[in-house]
């Protein structure tokens, strides 16, 4: 039997739980003043976030995806001869150590994701319309491209979907499947995924064509996997679908990110679902706020929330921190990135904090060891 000594003494040996603190890595659209991605230490006790600065140098790294250990991180270099490049993570540090280039399977790449068994990114290449799995080594280097696949098609928006435009791809919670925004073809493709093998193919039968001229461009998945959000582009709406588990998606209900007095050109840029699965998020370029959904549990259906701008112009990438607290949102041609507190309720109040960065398109953290 313990006694009360040993008890204390016990307690007193194990550390307390330490704040979270994380690393901010910002991809960025290189000229003008950019160099690369760009880091801060953020400290979610306080909400302060401190600059580190360039931590690696590379051309228009515009979006990122973080190893599942947090110990690499990748970007596509939004180039037209579109490649992927891997950095080791110094998490004390936040300094980035480049590894090695792989080609992304297409031109303009603008989206990827790495699979939960880190075996695999995808791509979604914009200027090409094409989606390519690039297989990922053991020491977090690039290896090859294993699958890619040509989509095809335009849409009425001869602007915008003179052709195929893959905007983004993300992976199902399942992790057998993977599903593929096309801008372009007002289409939304799914793909199995077989990490095993490295292989990624499309499976034509659960093609979900969105309305005419939409233009999805991004796609959140509900923490719960019963649920997929899309963000269109072109006709400023965010679509709900039902999701089987198996591939298969069906269309719930479409809502306008917009107020009905707005009457300026918009388009929407990122969807982001709260890891509580209770709000939705959206933005809007031109309307420049971040609209606010709640989402009911028991349908997947959205209920318009608020508003908020985003204290800058063009928020074309926001992100959640990893305690669900904190809402960053990147400014794109105000060179900035606001900070929210996340209310319980899921609303958003302004923490008075921007932090400057130039021509900001994407945020990810990486939690420091305490």
């Amino acid at each position: 039997m313990l006694t009360f000594s040993l008890l204390a003494t016990l307690a007193l040996a194990v550390p307390a739980a330490a704040d979270p603190v994380y690393n901010v890595y910002v991809g960025t659209y290189t000229g003008h003043g950019s160099r690369g991605i760009y880091a801060w230490r953020f400290d979610a006790a306080t909400g302060k976030a401190q600059e580190i600065g360039l931590v690696a140098e590379t051309e228009n790294p515009t979006f990122l995806a973080i190893h599942p250990l947090g110990k690499y991180l990748y970007a596509v270099n939004e180039v037209d001869k579109g490649t992927v490049s891997a950095f080791a993570v110094d998490a004390m540090t936040g300094k980035l150590k480049a590894l090695n280039t792989a080609g992304s399977g297409g031109s303009g790449p603008c989206h990827l994701s790495i699979d939960k068994s880190a075996r695999a990114i995808v791509t979604a290449n914009y200027g090409s319309g094409t989606v390519a799995l690039v297989r990922v080594n053991g020491d977090g280097t690039l290896g090859a491209v294993g699958s890619e696949d040509q989509h095809k098609g335009t849409g009425p928006n001869k602007g915008s979907q003179e052709g195929p435009h893959a905007h983004s791809i993300n992976f199902a919670p399942d992790g057998h499947f993977a599903v593929a925004a096309d801008l372009g073809t007002d289409q939304l493709y799914v793909y199995r995924f077989d990490a095993a093998q490295g292989e990624l193919t499309r499976e034509d039968r659960l093609t979900v064509q969105t309305a005419p001229a939409a233009g999805p461009r991004h796609f959140a998945f509900h923490p719960n996997g019963k649920y997929g959000y899309a963000i269109n582009e072109l006709n400023s709406t965010v679509t709900a679908y039902s999701y089987n588990g198996a591939g298969k998606l069906r269309t719930i209900e479409s809502l306008s990110t917009l107020p009905k007095d707005f009457h300026g050109e918009n388009s929407t840029a990122e969807v982001v679902v709260h890891p509580n699965g209770r709000t939705l998020y959206a933005s809007n370029r031109g309307q420049d706020s971040i609209a606010v959904f709640s989402i009911h549990p028991r349908t997947g259906k959205l209920t318009f929330v608020e508003y908020v701008p985003t204290q800058g112009k063009e928020p074309r990438n926001f992100a959640l921190d990893p305690t669900g607290k904190f809402l960053f949102a990147a400014n794109q041609k105000t060179n900035s990135i606001a900070l929210f507190r996340v209310g319980d309720d899921g609303r958003l109040t302004f923490t008075g904090q921007a932090l400057s960065a130039v021509a900001p398109v994407c945020i990810r953290f990486v939690a420091v060891a305490q």
